[in-house]
């Protein structure tokens, strides 16, 4: 078993290294990561510049390639073959925020995931649900068994083609959990700000700023699970057509 471990908060994050220990209990890992912080950078592939890889070294001393870059970059590059080996599974994380609702299509971590999804390989995003205004470092030990446990499912199991889980753990330790949940997206509320600022020079520039976003509790999504102290296993899917909506729009007359 062969295992890519990417993340988009870069090859350094505690969360990457936290994943990678984990997964090696499972098979050989490769970690292939950005170089620099990517969140919320969504579903980026680079065609206009090329792609710099170096080889790096975790905390922990293990080796790991990190590019220059977005997340989807890190598994494209691998899957293409810069990676001799093959890769049989795709584990994106751990993302120290969770990544619900709508976050999945801002999010490098869950993109990552996708990205081996549509080069045929399955995919596993992991996202931990920390609380606002956490002082100090993360507790990322649970948020790891979680991610190896359900690695373990999808790697006995198999996954239906093009689907990718995105997988969000409560912020408590182990035997705190309820329990796993299979969710779906709930619905995320955003509260983006516009702060226009003037620099030294007289010109405007802007911030995208605003209070931390927050979700509704509605039960068997994935916000309601975390609420309810669940980890929160969403499948997503590729094909993002409404069904519906095409039968109300074959009816248009042009």
């Amino acid at each position: 078993m062969h295992i890519l471990v990417t993340n988009d908060d870069g090859v350094q994050a505690p969360g990457l290294l936290a994943l990678a220990q984990e997964m090696r209990k499972l098979g050989k890992v490769t970690v292939f990561a950005p170089d620099k912080n990517w969140s919320a950078s969504g579903h980026v592939k680079t065609m206009e510049r090329p792609l710099r890889v170096k080889e790096t070294f975790l905390a922990d001393g293990t080796s790991a390639f990190m590019s220059d870059g977005a997340p989807s970059d890190c598994v494209a590059l691998p899957l293409l073959g810069l990676i001799e080996e093959q890769i049989d599974l795709v584990v994106s994380g751990i993302n120290p925020n969770a990544n619900i609702g709508h976050d999945v299509t801002y999010s490098g971590t869950v993109t990552a995931a996708m990205e081996a999804v549509i080069a045929g390989v399955k995919g596993i995003a992991i996202s931990l649900d920390s609380p606002e205004g956490h002082a100090g470092a993360l507790d990322y030990s649970c948020a790891a068994s979680i991610a190896r446990r359900v690695a373990e499912k999808v790697i006995a199991d198999g996954l239906p083609v093009g689907v990718v889980l995105n997988v969000n753990v409560p912020y408590l330790i182990e035997v705190e959990l309820k329990g796993f949940m299979i969710t779906r997206q709930g619905l995320r509320v955003y509260r983006d700000a516009l702060d226009e600022r003037v620099d030294p020079r007289g010109k405007p520039y802007y911030w995208i700023g605003g209070e931390a976003p927050t979700g509704i509790v509605e039960d068997g999504t994935d916000f309601g699970a975390l609420a309810q102290g669940y980890v929160s296993i969403t499948p997503l899917q590729l094909d993002l057509t409404h069904y519906k909506a095409m039968d109300v729009l074959k009816n248009w007359k042009f």
